[in-house]
């Protein structure tokens, strides 16, 4: 991980409700059943029409669910799933807002439900009122409140009046809508010759559009200043990466068994004959079923990884092949946040780590690891991932989970040094989406070298959110709660890709794990 900026398990007997019927979230992965609806901020493609998905696919209300209002404004009931649903698929993220925020388990158990339901109503809102609906996002700090922009409050309000924890959802006034700033970003970066949404971003707390600086163009260019004037919105630029961010690349540490699942440690031999430590993120599937594995880019692609490289479990002890750098350039890259590598397993390796042909569940799981560290962690677990989230639709102040294999060892002990730093425990931790500034995910979550590529996901519904990349400088225990850290999107990832392959959607994350034996077609 290049650094620039607890696992908690408990028990939760919660007697909140919010709605009764479950909202229908259908978004990326090899799974979907169904099309899903755009957004402003990514308008649906020809290919959702099809029954293949399309990768980067967004929340959508879909057909079982209602929004707040009519097109007329008329309140409607909206449908949410019960908060204490939500808390008992998500224990560590309770344990995070009660710990960090000092509220009660039920309070913790209300937010997460808003949190849930925030991604198809704000699908909602910009489908149903594009030149009102100014952006969204959740205010942990100010009593986990999701504020909702808009140019004309009236009918936003009208619209939310009917949701579930309407008490706790507060529009408020904004210059410009979301569909204004999205096409002010993509005139921006047509300008500039930078991707909108990717080097030029909308910042919806903040109802302006952000240049990043230091990759596709320099914080001193000339033509910049003339750009942002020009936007036609409030506009500035910002670097993508702290001058202080530095590596992360090179458990948990012994997982041979299958199936494959992401947050297991993954040893990368260098040119030099040293070894680094990275993590495997998720499950990645061709559209012809062969499966891959996704980590960081920046883990097999670099000065120190001139060769093919290949990648291993326990490489000091018994050496378990795990996958190998494909040899086509699309595969991986290293540049922030196109930080990523698809990777194919090596010759013979899917007998150990895919499912055996004939199971009847081969779900794509992501390992939940305590931290042992953290006393409320009282069960290690898999998490099922079931879709991904479109970067569009991530949002300021989610509680996110997040699993890494970074690890120093002891005296003593046989085992690669990630650079973790002595007393640093791999596993899964917990914390707040706290921006979106530097064109990935950035979150309040501690993280060390040989993390990187490990899975950022959603605790409570099992979606994929990101790959570690890089973060605040850091070592040994972690000791700084305010301590951040950055993910490459996943649905960038995909979308980079596939586009890279002429556009079309070869790679989908992978919602079943690998599996030995006929692929279902």
């Amino acid at each position: 991980m290049r650094i620039r900026r607890s696992l908690v398990v408990v028990g939760v007997a919660i007697a909140c409700t919010v709605g009764a019927t479950g909202v229908v979230l259908a978004q990326g992965g090899d799974a979907d059943p169904a099309p899903v609806a755009g957004t402003a901020a990514a308008p649906q493609s020809a290919d959702a029409a099809t029954s293949e998905p399309t990768p980067g696919a967004q929340a959508g209300m879909g057909s079982r669910a209602t929004g707040g209002a009519t097109r007329d404004g008329t309140p409607v009931a909206t449908a949410a799933r019960p908060a204490r649903a939500v808390a008992e698929a998500a224990p560590a993220s309770v344990a995070y807002l009660r710990e960090r925020y000092r509220v009660s388990a039920t309070e913790a158990a209300r937010r997460l439900a808003l949190q849930e339901f925030s991604a198809p109503l704000a699908a909602k809102l910009a489908g149903d009122h594009p030149d009102t609906y100014g952006g969204m996002w959740l205010d942990q700090a100010a009593g986990g409140v999701l504020m909702i922009g808009a140019t004309d409050a009236a009918p936003v309000r009208a619209v939310v009046a009917g949701s579930p924890d309407a008490a706790h959802v507060r529009v408020v006034q904004v210059r410009h809508p979301l569909r204004e700033l999205t096409d002010a970003a993509a005139r921006l970066a047509a300008s500039l010759g930078l991707t909108a949404g990717e080097d030029v971003l909308v910042d919806q707390e903040r109802n302006a559009v952000v240049v990043l600086t230091g990759d596709g163009i320099a914080a001193d260019d000339s033509r910049l200043a003339g750009a942002l004037a020009d936007a036609g919105v409030p506009a500035q630029a910002r670097p993508r990466l702290a001058g202080a961010a530095v590596p992360k690349a090179c458990d948990p540490r012994y997982c041979p068994q299958a199936p494959m699942r992401g947050g297991i440690r993954l040893d990368v031999p260098r040119d030099d004959g040293t070894v680094g430590g990275c993590t495997a993120g998720f499950n990645v599937r061709s559209r012809t079923g062969t499966a891959y594995l996704l980590t960081a880019g920046h883990c097999v692609v670099g000065g120190r990884h001139t060769q093919v490289d290949r990648t291993w479990h326990q490489f000091l002890g018994p050496k378990i092949p795990v996958s190998v750098e494909s040899t086509d350039p699309v595969l991986a890259e290293n540049a922030f946040p196109y930080d990523y590598a698809i990777m194919p397993y090596q010759p013979g390796a899917l007998d150990r780590w895919a499912y055996q042909g004939g199971a009847t569940s081969t779900p794509s799981l992501v390992n939940y690891w305590c931290v042992a560290d953290n006393p409320r962690c009282t069960t290690s677990r898999d998490v099922a991932i079931t879709g991904y989230v479109a970067y569009s639709a991530i949002q300021v102040g989610w509680v996110v989970c997040a699993t890494g294999s970074a690890y120093t060892p002891k005296s003593g002990e046989v085992y690669v040094d990630s650079g973790a730093g002595a007393g640093y425990l791999p596993g899964t931790r917990c914390g707040e989406i706290t921006g979106k500034g530097s064109g990935g995910i950035d979150v309040r979550i501690c993280a060390r070298p040989g993390d990187s590529g490990g899975p950022l996901f959603t605790e409570s519904d099992g979606k994929a959110l990101g790959i570690l990349s890089n973060g605040d400088p850091g070592q040994g225990p972690c000791s700084n709660p305010n301590e951040h850290n950055s993910y490459a999107p996943v649905s960038t990832i995909l979308d980079r890709a596939n586009a890279r392959l002429g556009g079309r959607p070869y790679f989908q994350l992978a919602t079943r794990g690998p599996l030995l034996g006929p692929i279902a077609r």
